[in-house]
């Protein structure tokens, strides 16, 4: 039998870890005895979260655009903790915007359409590819693994909606790279994985009237309710403790099928 791997003991990076899903995956991370940095925007509560979540914790400031950044993010945690194990991908944003306005003859905005493609994937690849050269330096487990990558996807790269065009198309970005990279990192033995989430209860929509959450949660044919951030970080301790799992999108998502 391989050898079982825990959670226990590792260092994870997570961005967009002041906040919902990547907040609940840094509280599961040091639940189960894990070390982790927040990474998260200065404006953000990184602070006040590592700070409750006591010496296994630190935040570093980050934008996951900036390469500076990105990099100091990585030399905190190998100064605090000596290594990094897991890199797991939160961050993210979203505009709601058709393609073209006909009443108000106006196009979408490209600096808006830039903005998330941006964030959302060349985000999402810049911690990954510094991540990565820290990952390398891990001794291999008798497996040969070093490492995992965790991305977040969408169930809107599948089933985009009325003005999704920017964020389905960061988030089909992000499903498509999923692949191509676990072959890169392969010989290194690190794995990539991405979680494409339906409808989950997170700031992105705790802003939105309560008449139309629990219509959203009505969409969901089975637990009929918006997802809890802590079934996503269940399923990235899940995904970093099985070996096997490599290369794939997994929809959690209560079978959901977004409608237009």
């Amino acid at each position: 039998m391989a050898n079982i791997r825990s959670v226990k003991g590792m260092v994870g990076l997570v961005t967009g870890g002041a906040s919902g899903l990547g907040r609940a995956t840094v509280e599961r991370l040091i639940s189960q005895g894990a070390s982790a940095v927040i990474l998260d925007l200065p404006s953000s509560d990184g602070h006040k979260v590592a700070a409750a979540l006591g010496d296994r914790c630190a935040f570093a400031p980050t934008d996951v655009t900036s390469e500076a950044d990105v990099r100091s993010a990585v030399d905190l945690a190998k100064e605090k903790y000596g290594k990094v194990d897991l890199a797991v991908n939160c961050a993210g944003i979203a505009v709601a915007v058709k393609t073209y306005n006909f009443k108000k003859d106006l196009p979408h905005s490209l600096e808006d359409f830039t903005r998330v493609i941006t964030v959302n994937i060349a985000g999402t690849f810049n911690v990954i590819r510094l991540a990565v050269g820290e990952m390398g330096k891990n001794e291999p487990d008798a497996d040969g693994h070093r490492g995992c990558i965790i991305n977040t996807a969408s169930v809107a790269a599948y089933d985009g909606q009325v003005g999704q065009a920017a964020y389905s198309a960061s988030k089909g970005g992000i499903v498509g790279m999923t692949l191509p990279i676990a072959r890169d990192l392969a010989p290194m033995g690190i794995r990539v994985v991405t979680i494409a989430p339906g409808l989950f209860s997170t700031p992105l929509l705790a802003g939105l009237p309560e008449k139309v959450r629990s219509f959203l949660a009505r969409q969901v044919p089975f637990p009929s309710r918006l997802g809890d951030p802590a079934e996503f970080a269940h399923l990235v301790t899940a995904i970093a403790e099985n070996p096997m799992i490599n290369g794939e999108v997994i929809r959690l998502d209560g079978a959901i099928r977004m409608q237009p």
